[in-house]
């Protein structure tokens, strides 16, 4: 692997943690996105499914929308998209409606992951686009992000569930 990508990728892997974290301090899943043009990050964002209760606010699916904006067009030729877990299907269907033509992701997504998990969306020749794709950037550091969201979540409910026992009890 090329020593100054491999470099590069850390830095903008970095950059969509910044916006996975923003997601986690809002009570969302800590998924986060950018997307970069010409050594440039064009667009930023993170998963706000919850706080919109919009099922299409994805990471991956705000940053192509602004990035879009931005260079007037919806052809994102000459992009990178980074994202710190692997994309759903939907996220991975306009990655290639937008041609993005190359995509890093940190941590695999086994549940729904279709780039490399379930399907290789990104990767499919019937399609008439086909992305690059590397993954494993930061895994372990996303991954544990991830790994750590999901515990508070089962943590919190079980404690939900013990203090109704318990309130149900005392009556």
């Amino acid at each position: 692997m090329d020593v100054e990508l491999f470099e590069q990728d850390r830095i903008f892997m970095r950059e969509a943690i910044e916006e996975a974290k923003k997601a986690q301090a809002l009570g969302e899943v800590p998924i986060g996105a950018v997307i970069v043009y010409q050594g440039e990050i064009i667009a930023r964002a993170y998963n706000l499914r919850e706080t919109t209760q919009n099922a299409v606010t994805h990471a991956e699916l705000m940053a192509i929308q602004q990035a879009c904006e931005k260079i007037g067009s919806w052809r994102l030729e000459e992009t990178t998209l980074y994202v710190t877990l692997e994309p759903c299907p939907m996220c991975a269907g306009a990655i290639l409606q937008s041609r993005v033509p190359r995509v890093v992701y940190a941590a695999r997504d086994i549940k729904a992951g279709c780039v490399d998990s379930l399907y290789r969306l990104l990767n499919d020749s019937r399609f008439n686009h086909e992305c690059e794709v590397t993954e494993g950037i930061l895994a372990d550091e996303c991954g544990q992000m991830l790994t750590d969201f999901f515990r508070a979540i089962r943590e919190r409910k079980k404690a939900e569930k013990l203090e109704r026992k318990r309130l149900a009890q005392e009556k």
